[in-house]
């Protein structure tokens, strides 16, 4: 916001009016004024809400200060200019209401001085407003709103001049209704607003002109005539005649009687409903005209009921007995209900307004019936409750809090009535609970409604209705969409529990909380254990979140019940015991962590594997007992052990996670801090003891703080992983935010305390928290260059938010020339860095001028101002960006390699619309008309430019070809340009190569980058400067921005490429939304027309096209529709929509072009975006139904490409019409919604989709009876869509029954898939309780073994039973489920071998699995035999399904002895394992993987004796599948259940089976996989085997990054399984013993070094147990430590246990980085060629400069341990020999490097290779050194002493340029 000069003046002329004033006032006031006009003027200067708010609570403070006597004693003089100072600055604050209102409170103080005075002066004020000619703006408008809704003295001054104000507004509504946008704009909406406020306000003077003759004379018939055309749809925003609505019910309100009242609002809600055109209110008589939409009645009803009168809505007409609340009101409100419109929040709205009615007006409706309301067979109660729950599975999202709303007041009146007629049975509370039982877990709307129920029904009617009700709340807590629903409900009953139990105590006594928690654990404990301890990460995230904290404080007796059950150190158990000591902290309640078992657990929890199990237990840490509470010295060290480790964990979530609580921690830190400061200060009455307590916390607290952000600083150095610097920034951000006195205008809470300076300043004084110190800024500086785009904005963020403004020039001179250099890169990265670091550069430097060519320097020679500073920048980017266009248009490859465009393109979008700008940036040079002009002419040429090297000929590209070239056409075209600029793609080349070359990447990523850089900056560039010049002048003309609209267009309809068509949609977005919310009238149809030539182009599209898609033409439509804003009409969509429809029905023409792009599939394609496009919201179900039917209509249409088309639209629809998707949805599963509820939303659907299964069902039956082999185009994604839809409620009206009978008769369909999906169908449309029934009919219908049958009926019967059975409550009707058994039983010939379908045999035994524990068991003992003899004698004639049925019937064989016990159908199987056929191998082998109940059973020993002695039979096997499933299964029965057992089933003849597989590198990655994880276990472990040289070997070749994943992954598993074993038995043996461990240990390292997460995991589960069993603890459960932990211990082991072999150092130093820093040096001295592509390391995880830090103390120890052993003394003697001299070599190019110069030296810190080698210099010179101080033998090879101090010159010289090695490095080596 700017401040005029006219205020501006009237600041500085108050100001100098109080400084100049004499000995006439007091010296108090003259003192205190100018600070308050100082504070007003800091309001007006601030753009920043909160901001605004401070500096006038600042201003009323000092007011108040000054005495009511001092302030009457001011002459006039003083008082005028202040009183009217104080007006302007209201109108200049109209739009923040907050603000007006603080105003308002200073003028009233000011009115009780000078009351006549203040009113004059807004009487003056307000009369210039009402009578210029500006009345009829909205400024105008909203200026006297505010005046009457927030000014005291304003609403006098308006109510004497009433009858002019009443004819302003009249003058102001003609206008405004005469003009489209006026009437659709702000305009409109403010003169509503303020016919409300008249209306609300000012009752005495309207009550008069409207409820008394003579009143039809005033202007206010007019008034409420343009009323009641907006209200019925003269206006397209809804907001308008929302507001329209209630202030019509505002009028009625002023009625003197309630009769005149009823009969106005009566008539008004006649007219909404067209039943008559005429409007009587009191005597005002209107002629309205018919209402266009719903949304007349919407308003109507809203404003009656959310602000009409009780006496009105109770008032009957036409007998006693018709009321406005019930009869009128509800009618309509229930058929808004059903309505799909745009309106769907403010809809369930008025229904809980309605409720909320009817509540508060209860007694008036007893009086007025005299009779419930709500009696179950009463219309008015089925009605409502229908309503209710089709709201409840209403498919839009966030209307949750509604439901709750709708059902809670629905039985809160029911209650009421209950009271209230006592004699009245009220069987609804019965009524409603079985709707909600008969409901599925699955569906949200069973939740609600129960919690509503409780405190009606109790906790233990529930309970015993729903026994199931806790494992289906772990369900839903596992279920993204449905945990908020089960935690609410969860809340809900254990609340109502307490109150019943605390209820049920005798009166005087009450229970302890210990008593009620035990009663809670009946119910609850086993429930919550089991999600506490679960290893689904969502379901133990929702209840630790939700459950625990709700748990603890209703039952805070629960803590110990649940510590006592979690004393187990699984990672479960610690997660679940973290959490909960977490939120019993939280709750304030005390906890120690000095207590031995709480340190103890809580350290294995720090180190555990499993990241929510860290978190948690970081917690405890962070969040202490109060937010002022220091951390202790235990703690302190605990956190400082912990963070380094987990600074590269891989989870997102757990990053910032982290962050939150480090930042809270902070908070702690900082708050104690200030809290000691003061006590410090204070100082007396204390004795010295306590004073160096305080001082001690105080110290320790800063020295944290510093500690933290050093950490940070040295965790970004280029080379280490994405990761750890992510965590660091977080971090930093954390301690800059918490530990600065910055302050964040944009933020409300979180600001710096008052006095955060002193603690500042107490930390710098003792060297600590120098945050912005030029080594950090280098450090972050070089952040700006990371290859991921994450770390460059964090790093820019922190930057320009935290550090001090003014760069150094020599560092700015180095930040633009590396900026030039990267900008200039063909690498899209990099010029996005480049872009990065102008931006920087712009907003950092002091003055740009100095920097930037002799050109661009001021005329004045003065310091740059941020808009000078801009101008300056922007025109140097013009030149560059003119100057990289005449490159391309010149040679496109030249341009495309050396001086690409959109990396220009790039840095004007940071520089013009992130950079902060001045307060009038318009009016200067920055963006003048000749730079828009300049900028508008060059992004046109190159879009030009781009398109034609695109299409191959310049001439080609021109406004008439709206046909995009194909992908083809590009490429030649893309050839061509190559050919001409010498590259080596062209004529001779030939077809046969498929890869794009370099030069071919070059050109096309140089092209449509360059478009998505020019969209997106176009879009910001036009809504900011239209934003900022409103009220002033515009650089750009109408003209300009239909030149703007045509480069989109352009763009999206002549470029293929995706990436552009991305980036153009975003600023087309921008750019159409800002030009439809514009008040200029020649702006706001730019988008129209633009909309209406791309329907034009849709439909004349006809030209030849290989893709035969519509290229960027939907996402330009969708863009358009998306700007529309969502609280109007949206006339683009309802015009688009009409046209696309109509243009997608038109018939194919019989000749129709297979070559070409047919209007009509383009119009499908764009619906399908716009169904798509999450822009248009809820706006485009109102469409949904005509979609639908289109869609399934076009399925029949005999052109290929339109079939596609719309089975892609219909798929989308239906994900959109279906609501919210579980996450883990596979398409099969069914969604929330039931059929009633969906075809109520959708009810022209109905009919439709009935007529397509009835037509479908009808036709299967050919004139002979049989089936015709006929797919009906529709059938399949009917049947689809119906299977999707939840099992609801019975439906009243039977209305959906007609659905049954042709999905029953669609199971006989001789198609497959067709059956299956009917039987699907058919359980979503058949009610749960019809379930049974349907089944009982289906089982009669069987055929016996002599009946004749159709085959394809009888299995789909039979598929229909199976479906029915997996979804029935099978336990509520048990006398009809044993009628079902009986007749399957006796069917049972269906699985026999008589019957020769294998499909009938397969689905026979899928119903039976849904049975088989009802069935008796001598038919079990018949099956089992049966499918036993079909097993060992398969018959020779292969048949359709025979693999499947004969795998199946295995597997249910196997399931059956699991379950009963009986091995002797599978020691059978087993035992003719090598004769059975494939198909039964198979069966076997997956099962064994896919069901565990095996485990521990008898049947585990025969299977891993039957795949052992099979083993090689397997692997000769041709089937690759069989072969990786045998090893699998051989694996799973393998592994033990401990996997610390050194029992091991050893198989020497096995092992040498896998050796040779492995060694032969035959079979796959996959193979090998299985073949290396089995082989661990069946090896013979020991040193002496020769079989364990060899499988060391193997992990050894598969442990490297470039080996394929799964390999690297079994290495791991391999090492889990063998390796601990391996090392407890070779640790303490001879030499080879010790090398074998050392190469175990060595693959340990490589492995926790992996980049995929699996394989860290799997060595991290190797080094627990091999810690665990160091520890000498077997037999107990192993806690899996986190990889870095687990890189600890490997190393730890290595020096404690096999120091002294010479294969110790060699390992140790085969993980540090190489010593290359003068190849390093050399490499960057030269420019190279730069490609368009960057080599990926192999590892992108592996961080050497980290691990040489974690090395460094082990090679020291080593060092250290030189004179104990002599062969460790030759190899050591040795390594000094052979690096001395490399050391000493690179020691010495450290000390000659030259961080002055900063061009070179940017350049250098930010190549990763130079600070790994940096890294591996200074460990190998810090244990050089350490060796040279051991052995004075070595000494001669090298001085210690000069090496340490060239060492130091080396470190100070590095730091000081930026160079902070990672923090363990200095402090091992003593320099810092």
């Amino acid at each position: 916001m700017s401040l005029n000069e006219s205020l501006q003046r009237q600041l500085e002329e108050c100001n100098l009016l109080f400084l100049n004033a004499g000995g006439d006032i007091h010296v108090n006031v003259k003192t205190t004024f100018p600070l308050f006009i100082k504070n007003l003027g800091d309001c007006l200067r601030t753009n920043v809400k909160r901001c605004k708010e401070r500096n006038l609570e600042e201003a009323s403070k000092l007011l108040k200060k000054i005495s009511k006597n001092l302030l009457e004693s001011l002459e006039i003089k003083y008082m005028l200019p202040l009183t009217q100072l104080i007006i302007s600055m209201q109108l200049e604050t109209l739009q923040v209401s907050t603000v007006f209102r603080k105003l308002d409170q200073m003028m009233q103080h000011f009115s009780e001085i000078n009351h006549s005075l203040v009113f004059e002066e807004v009487q003056k004020c307000l009369k210039a407003v009402m009578d210029s000619e500006q009345m009829l703006e909205a400024k105008a408008l909203q200026t006297v709103g505010m005046f009457l809704e927030d000014s005291t003295v304003g609403r006098e001054v308006l109510r004497q001049a009433f009858p002019s104000l009443l004819h302003k507004v009249d003058q102001a509504f003609y206008s405004i209704m005469e003009q489209e946008l006026l009437r659709n704009g702000d305009a409109c909406y403010n003169a509503v607003k303020v016919c409300l406020q008249m209306f609300q306000l000012l009752p005495e003077e309207v009550t008069p002109l409207v409820w008394k003759d003579g009143g039809a004379v005033s202007p206010l018939p007019d008034i409420l005539k343009y009323l009641m055309d907006i209200i019925l749809g003269e206006s397209s925003c809804r907001d308008t005649r929302l507001l329209a609505g209630t202030a019509m019910v505002m009028l009625i309100n002023t009625s003197p009687t309630a009769e005149g009242g009823a009969t106005a609002a009566w008539s008004m809600l006649e007219v909404t409903c067209q039943e008559l055109q005429e409007l009587r209110v009191g005597e005002l008589r209107v002629q309205c005209r018919p209402g266009q939409d719903c949304v007349g009645r919407l308003a109507v009803s809203r404003g009656l009921l959310s602000c009409c009168r009780k006496d009105v809505l109770l008032w009957g007409r036409g007998g006693k007995e018709r009321c406005l609340l019930l009869e009128g009101l509800f009618p309509i409100v229930s058929a808004l209900c059903e309505k799909s419109f745009d309106c769907h929040y403010y809809v369930f709205q008025v229904l809980v307004l309605w409720l909320r009615q009817v509540k508060e007006c209860l007694m008036g409706l007893w009086d007025l019936k005299s009779a419930p309301l709500l009696l179950e067979d009463s219309i008015l109660c089925r009605q409502l409750v229908q309503v209710v729950w089709n709201i409840a599975e209403s498919p839009v999202e966030g209307v949750s809090e509604s439901v709750h709303c709708s059902f809670r007041l629905l039985l809160e009146i029911l209650d009421l009535e209950r009271r209230r007629f006592p004699e009245t049975e009220m069987r609804l509370y019965s009524s409603l609970l079985s709707f909600v039982g008969a409901l599925p877990w699955e569906a949200k709307a069973k939740y609600f409604p129960l919690c509503a129920l409780l405190p009606y029904v109790g906790s233990g009617v529930v309970f015993e209705r729903f026994p199931d009700l806790p494992r289906d709340l772990l369900k839903c807590l596992s279920t993204n969409h449905l945990s908020p629903s089960a935690s609410e409900t969860y809340k809900s009953l254990i609340q109502q529990q307490r109150r019943e139990l605390c209820a049920a105590v005798a009166p005087g006594s009450s229970p302890s909380e210990l008593e009620l928690a035990e009663m809670w654990a009946q119910r609850w404990q086993p429930a919550l254990l089991e999600a506490l301890t679960s290893d689904i990460m969502l379901l133990q995230s929702n209840a630790s979140s939700h459950l625990l904290p709700w748990t603890l404080r209703t039952f805070p007796g629960a803590f110990e019940i649940l510590q006592a059950s979690l004393s187990g150190a699984s990672t479960g158990h610690l997660r679940a015991w973290a959490c909960l000591v977490c939120n019993w902290r939280a709750m304030g309640r005390s906890w120690s962590l000095e207590e031995g078992l709480s340190q103890e657990t809580l350290q294995l929890a720090l180190g555990s594997l499993d990241d929510s199990v860290r978190l948690a237990a970081l917690g405890l840490l962070c969040g202490g007992p109060g937010t002022r509470h220091l951390p202790s010295a235990l703690e302190v060290a605990t956190l400082k052990q912990f963070i380094p480790l987990n600074l590269n964990s891989e989870s997102s979530p757990f990053r910032q996670q982290l962050q939150a609580m480090v930042k809270k921690l902070l908070v702690r830190i900082r708050d104690g801090c200030l809290a000691c400061l003061r006590k410090e200060r204070k100082g007396g009455g204390r004795d010295i003891g306590q004073e160096m307590e305080t001082d001690s916390l105080l110290k320790q607290g800063v020295d944290l703080v510093d500690w933290l952000a050093r950490l940070a600083f040295t965790s970004v150095a280029p080379g280490l992983s994405y990761q750890r610097k992510k965590t660091a920034l977080l971090f930093l951000s954390a301690v800059l935010e918490t530990c600065t006195d910055t302050w964040s205008p944009d933020k409300k809470k979180g600001q710096p305390p008052a006095n955060m300076s002193a603690l500042i300043t107490w930390a710098r004084c003792r060297g600590l928290w120098d945050f912005f110190s030029m080594s950090n800024l280098l450090v972050l500086i070089t952040c700006l260059e990371d290859s991921t785009n994450e770390i460059r904005e964090m790093a820019s963020e922190l930057i320009l938010k935290f550090f001090p403004l003014g760069l150094p020039e020599e560092l700015s001179r180095a930040l633009l020339k590396r900026a030039q250099v990267l900008l200039c890169s063909p690498r899209v990265q990099e010029a996005q860095t480049g872009a990065l670091l102008t931006k920087v550069l712009l907003q950092k430097s002091q003055d740009i001028s100095m920097v930037l060519q002799e050109g661009f320097h001021q005329a004045d020679g003065s310091r740059s101002s941020q808009e000078v500073k801009t101008a300056a920048m922007v025109q140097y980017l013009l030149g560059e960006l003119d100057l990289h266009y005449l490159t391309a248009r010149t040679d496109m490859l030249l341009a495309a390699r050396t001086r690409p465009i959109h990396g220009i393109l790039s840095a004007l979008q940071r520089c013009l619309l992130e950079s902060p700008r001045a307060p009038l940036p318009l009016q200067g040079a920055a963006l003048s008309q000749n730079v828009m002009a300049t900028i508008l002419s060059l992004l046109e040429k190159i879009t030009h430019l781009l398109l034609g090297i695109l299409y191959g000929d310049k001439a080609d590209c021109t406004e008439e070809e709206e046909a995009p070239p194909s992908f083809c056409a590009m490429g030649n075209a893309i050839r061509t340009v190559i050919a001409q600029g010498g590259g080596q793609e062209g004529e001779g080349q030939g077809e046969e190569c498929v890869l794009l070359s370099e030069e071919h990447s070059l050109v096309l990523t140089c092209c449509w980058v360059s478009f998505k850089e020019i969209g997106i900056f176009l879009g910001g560039l036009v809504e900011m400067v239209l934003v900022e010049s409103r009220g002033g002048e515009c650089p750009l003309s109408t003209e300009d921005l239909k030149r703007v609209a045509k480069i989109f267009r352009d763009i999206l309809l002549k470029c293929r490429h995706w990436g552009a068509v991305e980036g153009c949609c975003c600023g087309l977005t921008r750019f159409c939304a800002t030009l439809l919310g514009s008040s200029d009238t020649e702006l706001q149809p730019i988008p129209g027309l633009l909309l209406e030539q791309v329907l034009a182009v849709l439909q004349g599209r006809s030209a030849t096209s290989v893709t035969r898609r519509a290229a960027g033409l939907p996402m330009l439509v969708l863009c358009i529709l998306s700007a529309e804003e969502a609280g109007k009409a949206r006339p683009l969509l309802a015009h688009t929509m009409q046209v696309l429809l109509e243009t997608a029905g038109r018939p194919v023409s019989d000749n129709w072009d297979q070559t070409l792009d047919l209007p009509q599939v383009g119009a499908v394609h764009t619906l399908q975006a716009l169904v798509r496009g999450s822009g248009l919201g809820v706006a485009i179900f109102q469409f949904a139904s005509s979609v639908a039917i289109l869609s399934l209509t076009l399925l029949s249409s005999p052109c290929w490409a339109m079939r596609n088309a719309a089975l892609q639209l219909y798929n989308a629809l239906c994900s959109r019409m279906l609501g919210q998707r579980p996450s883990s949805d596979d398409g099969l599963v069914h969604h929330g919604m039931s059929p009633p509820a969906f075809f109520t939303h959708y009810p022209a659907l109905q009919p439709f989709l009935l007529g397509e299964l009835q037509g479908a069902a009808s036709e299967l039956l050919g004139a002979s009876g049989e089936a015709r082999l006929h797919l009906h185009p529709s059938l399949f994604p009917v049947l689809t869509l119906l299977a999707k839809l939840q099992p609801g409620v019975q439906d009243r009206t039977q209305s959906l029954s007609d659905f049954q009978m042709p999905l029953l008769q669609l199971a006989g369909s001789p198609m497959y898939h067709v059956r299956v999906m009917a039987c699907r169908a058919l359980v979503a449309m058949t009610p749960p309780v019809e379930h049974m029934n349907t089944l009982l009919g289906l089982a009669r219908q069987l055929p016996d073994p002599d009946d004749p049958c159709c085959h394809n009926r009888l299995h789909g019967q039979l598929l229909q039973m199976s479906a029915l059975l997996g979804r029935a409550a099978v336990s509520d009707n048990l006398k009809v489920l044993y009628q079902v058994v009986e007749l399957f039983e006796s069917k049972w010939w269906l699985v026999t071998s008589t019957q020769r379908c294998p499909l009938i045999r397969l689905t026979y035994l899928q119903v039976l699995h849904h049975l088989r524990e009802f069935c008796s068991p001598g038919f079990s003992e018949q099956l089992q035999a049966e499918l036993l003899l079909q097993l060992l004698s398969p018959t020779q004639e292969q048949l359709v399904g025979s693999s499947s049925f004969l795998q199946n019937a295995a597997r249910f064989l196997f399931e059956e002895t699991v379950r009963l016990g009986d091995m002797r159908s599978v020691a059978e199987l087993c035992e003719n394992f090598p004769e059975e056929g494939t198909d039964v191998q198979l069966a076997l082998v997956r099962w064994i993987l896919e069901d565990q109940r095996w485990r521990g059973t008898s049947m585990h020993q025969v299977l891993q004796t039957v795949l052992q002695a099979n083993l090689k039979a397997a692997l000769l096997s041709g089937n690759v599948e069989y072969r990786k499933t045998y090893l699998a299964a051989l694996l799973a029965t393998l592994t033990p259940a401990d996997p610390l057992t050194l029992q091991r089933p050893a198989s020497l003849q096995g092992a040498e089976l896998l050796l040779e597989v492995l060694e032969s590198g035959a079979g796959g990655p996959e193979l090998l996989s299985q073949a290396l994880a089995a082989l661990s276990l069946l090896l013979d472990i020991s040193s002496e085997s020769p079989l364990t040289d060899r499988w060391c070997r193997q992990l050894e070749k598969y442990r490297v990054p470039e080996a394929p994943e799964v390999l690297r992954l079994a290495c791991a598993q391999a090492v889990r399984l063998a390796g601990p074993s391996l090392l407890c038995s070779c640790v303490g043996g001879g030499s080879s013993s010790s090398a074998l461990s050392v190469r175990l240990i060595s693959t340990g390292l490589h492995l926790l070094n992996d980049e995929d997460q699996r394989v860290r995991a799997e060595a991290a589960c190797f080094a627990s147990a091999v810690g665990q069993l160091r520890a000498g603890q077997p037999g107990e459960s192993c806690v899996q430590v986190q990889a870095t932990r687990g890189l600890l211990l490997l190393l730890n082991l290595l020096l404690e246990e096999l120091w002294d072999g010479p294969e110790t150092l060699e390992t140790l130093l085969l993980h540090l980085p190489e010593l290359e820093l003068g190849a390093v040096l050399s490499s960057m001295r030269g420019s190279g060629h730069c490609s368009l592509y960057e080599q990926d390391e192999a590892n992108v995880f592996a961080e050497p400069a980290a691990m040489s830090e974690l090395l460094l103390p082990y090679l020291l120890r080593l060092a250290d341990r030189y004179p104990q052993c002599s062969s460790l003394r030759v190899s050591m003697a040795l390594w000094v020999r052979e690096n001395t001299g490399p050391v000493l070599e690179n020691v010495s190019l450290c000390k000659q490097l030259n961080p002055a110069d900063s061009g070179s030296w940017l350049r250098l810190l930010a190549e990763p290779r130079f600070h790994g080698a940096l890294c591996g210099l200074f460990v190998r010179a810090g244990f050089l050194l350490r060796l040279l101080d051991t052995c004075e033998d070595l000494r001669p090879l090298c001085d210690p002493c000069d090496l340490r101090t060239d060492f130091r010159i080396a470190h100070g010289l590095l730091r000081r340029g930026g160079v902070l090695l990672p923090a363990g490095i200095p402090l091992a080596l003593g320099l810092e």
